[in-house]
């Protein structure tokens, strides 16, 4: 893989003093804010102005790192004085967060400073003071799939250098809509962490092929060897995924923002994504007129798409509506029922020259499902949607959806429907039940993983262990 050398004119590193500092006043400040991100108590303003006098003045010192961000530096540090001066209520970074425009200059190994009252998604949900270190990782290949057929002006893919607490946990995005301000812009930019994404890919699919004594082909043993090849493959799907969303023939909402709608909406919606990434892939990879690099990491893309859905998406989390396990779900049982997939003989195994088209046709049904969806009333889309995931995954024995039409009540609003929908409408299969057990302590060790961590199992966590029966 070839990258351009970094642009930035220093580096900063997660051990450079006024990163240190900034870090630690973050840090201090945290503890004395509320939800909101407020600092109420009249008792802690004398501290908290401590606390961003450090950070306004680390700010200041480090600034000179990054020329490309400088007005938002600038305004970041005016923002902070404003909400000093205002007695610390509920913070207003709207300034500084238009300024910010990270997508503007995507060049690899670009340095930014991000410090804002934020949320963390699968992290905090106060918004509380964090910072974070970041550098852009856009590979040559990456800039020329983005300026051909894969535009997406608003991604911007990055790797941690260091962050505060918020960041360690499982988030691996950075949005501007988490961002505490007065009013919503429009957003510009959207950031994902691909070495979080690879290092726990890694972790995770080493573990769960040694558990079900998966043979892994050789190109996809090689995303388990190499932290970098494996963050620019998610780089590559990530680009693809990302611009889907609003691309194809949709229902009105793809996102269902602000609308009460069944989990198992969301599990087709993020699944369709994927599922595009992995068909543009196998498009790419004989696409003679792409570059070595593009179709290499193309091929990849197919293996990790494969390997994190239902290794680490199906088993990750609780089981409360959760749309990431169930896409997990689906795609391993398709597989399986397409006969692709086979656990025989307590090994796993894949029929990877028949795989690719198994896995398009779940993305076809998928593509299907939403060209239709335009011409069907909402509760006539969402019955049609479950019938598609019930077809292949088992419904709850309780649920009342899985009863059919004449089960729900049709003549209410839709929320009633939604209300029907069981937390885990779609229980673990036994094969992932006897699995989760298994990974568990390896699925929880990934939390606050980065691409510079040791990304072998760490000791103590788990000797994986073939599953058997008996």
């Amino acid at each position: 893989m070839t990258t351009s050398p970094l642009t930035a004119p220093a580096s900063i590193t997660s051990s450079t003093p006024a990163w240190l500092r900034l870090k630690a006043a973050a840090t201090a400040l945290q503890a004395l804010q509320v939800q909101d991100g407020s600092v109420p108590d009249p008792a802690d303003h004398a501290a908290a102005g401590v606390h961003a006098a450090s950070i306004k003045d680390s700010i200041v010192e480090l600034a000179p790192a990054f020329p490309h961000d400088a007005r938002y530096l600038e305004l970041l540090v005016t923002d902070f004085g404003k909400w000093q001066a205002g007695g610390f209520g509920v913070p207003d970074f709207l300034d500084s967060l238009l300024a910010f425009q990270p997508q503007a200059r995507r060049e690899n190994g670009l340095q930014h400073l991000v410090v804002f009252p934020m949320y963390t998604q699968n992290g905090s949900s106060s918004r509380l003071v964090e910072a974070v270190l970041i550098e852009v990782i856009w590979p040559e290949f990456i800039a020329e799939l983005e300026e051909g057929d894969y535009s997406n002006k608003l991604f911007v893919p990055i790797r941690f250098v260091d962050f505060t607490a918020g960041y360690n946990t499982n988030s691996a995005v950075l949005f501007p809509e988490t961002v505490a301000v007065r009013e919503t812009p429009t957003f510009t930019w959207g950031a994902i962490f691909a070495d979080r994404e690879a290092a726990r890919f890694r972790r995770v699919v080493r573990a769960a092929a040694e558990i079900t004594s998966l043979e892994l082909p050789e190109e996809a043993a090689a995303l388990l060897d190499d932290q970098e090849l494996t963050q620019a493959t998610f780089v590559m799907w990530d680009l693809i995924h990302d611009r889907t969303h609003m691309r194809g023939d949709l229902p009105f909402d793809p996102f269902m923002i602000k609308q009460r709608m069944p989990f198992f909406l969301y599990s087709l919606e993020e699944l369709r994504c994927d599922l595009a990434a992995f068909r543009e892939s196998v498009r790419i990879e004989k696409d003679h007129e792409a570059s070595p690099d593009a179709r290499r990491h193309a091929k990849l893309v197919q293996y990790a798409v494969i390997f994190d859905r239902i290794f680490r998406f199906a088993i990750t989390g609780s089981r409360v509506r959760n749309y990431d396990g169930l896409g997990g779900q689906l795609l391993f049982a398709w597989m399986h029922q397409h006969r692709v997939l086979h656990w025989t003989d307590s090994r796993l195994t894949i029929d990877w020259d028949e795989a690719a088209g198994v896995v398009m046709e779940l993305g076809a049904r998928i593509e299907e499902l939403y060209w239709r969806s335009i011409d069907r009333p909402k509760t006539a889309h969402w019955l049609a949607a479950y019938q598609l995931i019930a077809g292949t995954v088992t419904p709850n024995p309780a649920s009342v959806w899985a009863k059919g039409p004449e089960a729900l009540p049709l003549d209410g609003p839709p929320r009633g429907l939604t209300d029907q929908v069981l937390n885990d409408e779609f229980p673990l299969s036994m094969f992932y039940e006897a699995l989760e057990k298994k990974m568990r302590p390896v699925i929880e060790s990934t939390a606050g993983i980065t691409g510079s961590s040791d990304s072998d199992l760490p000791e103590g966590a788990l000797a994986p262990q073939a599953m058997t029966a008996g």
